[in-house]
Parts: structure tokens; C-alpha cells; sequence
């Protein structure tokens, strides 16, 4: 198994100069079906070329993941997703502004072989982002192709934002893997349909509801479309203990991921003391697991607020806890 690590005290955008050869290493198993441990900057991603039915249906069987949900396509650059998916005015217009970045755009297929119908679970749709990182990317670029990345946890677990748990939960299924460090979003990306219509937010995320309108205009819900994005499942994101949300304290056993001032202690994992919503949301899943490690009989959550990011983090916690989002 390769392993890299981007220079994230250099710079986001520069990399070691001995990673090539673990960059071109990992575009190869990709061309040969193999699956790979990706580093994104919102989560670890398991990645495998988006043609080949049998490299997608290797995705599904080390996740666990059921079939009907989509998976995202990463590409290079917009020229790619272009070519992919049918991009109108408005689409164009969020991808100028965000990518590469957290959002994934789900768009109608133009090039139906460049994902294959696995991937898309059978939709006329696709789901299409340039990720921000720049190992990503590079390993995109020399690959050439879409790459379907699914967050690399196993089905319903929480999505990993560190290489070490990507590589505990699904790093025995790889013929690569890639460590670009910590993941600097910690959520997955934000979901917006473009197709008839309005523009819908089908999954929040870190560009925020206010980003996307300040672009687009207001967005309409998810409604019937909700099925194109992947993370439309009740339960998801969900650790083996119970998810207890909006908790005011802690109760017997439980641990707890307090947000804002709060006394430390035993069980307790402040996911922002200072009540920042961006570390909230860097901090969500590495503290959901590591809460679960200690074995509670529950993990409760206090409440944050809805606002901006915290949109995004309350759909998680709701899908952690088992609530339809």
C-alpha cells in the first residue's frame, strides 16, 4: 500500500516532490479497476474509475452501501465535468464560484459511458464535483477520468476525516493509498441540483445555503430530486452507540460533544469551545468516533445552531440519530 502525505505547512496547493510516484501509482490501480484511499478536503474518499460497472461494484461491496444511492463523480478541472454532465448557465455559475471546492452539482448525464449507470444508480443525472485538494486533483489529472469517491467508511459509519481512519475502516479493500492529512472541511459537500427549475439544495454543506443564493437565487427543497444525491438515508453518519441531539447535559454513561464553554472532563469532546461553527464541523466525525471508542451507552449532542454551517451539522446529527433529514 503507497502512502503520501501533502505538505499541508508549505501551502494547500504544494506538494512533496517525492509524491508523484505515489500519484501516478494510484492513477494506475485506478486504471486497472483497483480501488483507492483518496484525500479530499471535506472527507476521505474510496475511490474507483466511474466507467467500470465492476471497479463501482467493488465501492459498494467494501462499504456495505445499498445500490439505489448515488455516488459522486470527481474530476480535474470544469472542462471535464463539462464533458460529463450537461452544465447550463447556472451551473456554470456555481462552479466558477466554488469549485474546486465542496460542491457537488447534480446535473443531466451527457456522457452516460464516462459514469456508468451503477454509479448513478440508474438515474439520467450525475453528480459531479473538482475537489479542492491538490493531491486529489493531481491524482485526478493523471488518472484523466471521473473518479467516484463515496465517503471511505463503511456504510452508515461515520465518514472519516483523518487517513488513519479512512485506512481502519476500508484501507484493506485498496490498491492504493494516499495520505494528504488531516481533511480541513470535515463534512462532505454541499448537493445542489441544477436540472428544471429551480435550483435545489438536496444536501447542505460547507458552502451554505447564503454562499449558493448570493449566486443562484433562492433555492427551492429537495422534494422528489432528494433521491440524486448520496446522504439521503434516515440513518446515516451513525456510530454503534445511540445519537441522543439538541441534549442540554450529558445523562448517566453517555458521552457528550459539547459546543461552546463547557467544563472539561471524562467522556466529554468540545467539538469548538470558542463556539465556531467551521471547527464544529472539522471536528464532527472524528468526535463521533471518538466518543463511540470509549464505549458509552449512548453519545449525547448539545444543541448548534442552525445557521450557515450549522445547517450542514445538524442534517448530519439528524441522520446520525436516525431522524429523516
Amino acid at each position: 500500500m503507497g502512502g503520501h502525505r501533502s505538505d499541508r505547512g508549505q501551502g494547500e496547493g504544494q506538494l512533496q516532490p517525492d509524491g508523484q510516484a505515489e500519484i501516478e501509482g494510484a492513477a494506475r490501480a485506478l486504471a486497472a479497476g483497483g480501488l483507492v484511499l483518496l484525500p479530499t478536503e471535506t472527507v476521505y474518499g474510496l475511490g474507483a474509475d466511474a466507467a467500470n460497472p465492476a471497479a463501482v461494484a467493488a465501492i459498494f461491496e467494501a462499504k456495505g452501501r445499498p445500490r439505489f444511492n448515488p455516488l459522486i463523480a470527481h474530476v480535474a478541472d470544469l472542462e471535464t465535468a463539462a464533458r460529463i454532465a450537461v452544465l447550463d448557465e447556472r451551473a456554470m455559475a456555481l462552479a466558477r464560484a466554488f469549485w474546486p471546492g465542496p460542491l457537488t452539482l447534480v446535473a443531466p448525464i451527457r456522457d452516460a459511458g464516462a459514469v456508468c449507470d451503477l454509479a448513478r444508480a440508474g438515474l439520467d443525472t450525475v453528480a459531479i464535483r473538482v475537489p479542492g485538494h491538490p493531491l486529489s486533483r493531481a491524482v485526478l489529472a493523471a488518472f484523466g477520468g471521473p473518479v467516484v469517491a463515496p465517503s471511505a467508511n463503511r456504510s452508515g459509519r461515520p465518514s472519516p476525516t483523518t487517513y488513519a481512519d479512512a485506512f481502519a475502516e476500508t484501507g484493506a479493500a485498496c490498491a492504493a493509498t494516499l495520505d494528504g492529512g488531516p481533511c480541513e472541511v470535515g463534512l462532505e459537500s454541499t448537493v445542489v441540483a441544477v436540472l428544471d427549475g429551480p435550483p435545489r439544495l438536496l444536501r447542505p454543506g460547507a458552502v451554505t445555503r447564503a454562499q449558493l443564493e448570493a449566486v443562484v437565487g433562492p433555492l427551492a427543497e429537495a422534494e422528489n430530486d432528494a433521491k440524486r444525491s448520496p446522504g439521503r438515508m434516515a440513518l446515516h453518519y451513525a456510530p454503534d452507540a445511540p445519537v441522543r441531539i439538541n441534549a442540554a447535559a450529558p445523562e448517566a454513561g453517555e458521552a457528550f460533544l459539547a459546543f461552546g464553554p463547557w467544563p472539561e472532563g471524562e467522556g466529554v469532546f468540545n467539538l469548538s469551545p470558542s463556539g465556531s461553527l467551521a471547527q464544529a464541523a472539522a471536528n464532527l466525525f472524528s468526535y463521533l468516533r471518538a466518543a463511540d471508542r470509549t464505549k458509552p451507552v449512548g453519545i449525547a449532542v448539545a444543541a448548534i445552531p442552525g445557521e450557515g454551517l450549522g445547517e450542514a451539522i445538524n442534517d448530519r446529527l439528524r441522520r446520525a440519530a436516525g431522524f429523516v433529514g
